[in-house]
């Protein structure tokens, strides 16, 4: 069987039946596993706990990224947290369509979910958010470079760097089955502090200090 090295970035790849188990893979597939599942409702932890007084937000997903939609619903009441879901359908994606959607009282905090449609966007959503004066949460610090408020998760360079190394030992002789799926260790979390004057939001200091990286 041809090897198959995987990003699971938006997707659990267990759950999907790729795989039955990440330590030791069966059959012809082994890669990267991003847990953006799971980081989907880590993320409303880091945020609510912040800003306690978050109580509704708009999230955009789409079908890609519809599992972490899921896991966000299924954590918001636990935190109190009210999340209208904006699902983004044709391309190229209307941004302000779907949120105009979103009740007026869910309009003061936005929640994107990852996929690769919404990372190729990250720049007009970064915008987007500015223009509304509105704090964003997204996955990546690509997103916060590109103007977003902060993200929280992997080093998406780094873990596509991971990935690059199994297919370049494959190619050396190891079987896929020899190699577990690797999943993230590190997380980063990056706050744009310029972004946070822009929006006049005032930043905690235990948020400050929790970060990873500020930029200013």
């Amino acid at each position: 069987m041809l090897p198959i090295v995987m990003t699971a970035i938006d997707y659990d790849p267990l759950a999907r039946g790729y795989l039955s188990n990440l330590a030791r893979p069966t059959g012809n597939v082994t890669g990267i596993f991003f847990q953006q599942i799971e980081l989907a409702t880590k993320r409303l932890q880091v945020v609510t706990e912040a800003f306690p007084d978050l109580r509704a937000a708009t999230v955009f997903w789409d079908e890609s990224s519809a599992d972490q939609w899921g896991a966000a619903q299924s954590t918001a009441s636990a935190l109190g947290l009210r999340l209208f879901g904006s699902k983004l359908h044709e391309q190229p994606y209307d941004y302000e369509q779907a949120f105009a959607q979103a009740p007026s009282d869910h309009r003061g905090w936005l929640f994107v979910m990852t996929s690769p449609f919404f990372f190729r966007d990250r720049a007009r959503l970064a915008e987007f958010a500015l223009r509304h004066r509105m704090p964003s949460v997204f996955a990546f610090r690509e997103w916060v470079d590109a103007g977003g408020l902060l993200s929280y998760g992997p080093s998406i360079t780094g873990m596509y760097r991971r990935a690059a190394d199994y297919v370049d030992r494959i190619a050396r002789g190891a079987k896929p089955s020899d190699l577990p799926v690797e999943q993230s260790t590190k997380f980063e979390f990056v706050l744009n502090l310029k972004t946070a004057r822009a929006i006049g939001l005032a930043i905690p200091t235990a948020l400050l200090l929790r970060a990873d990286e500020v930029i200013e």
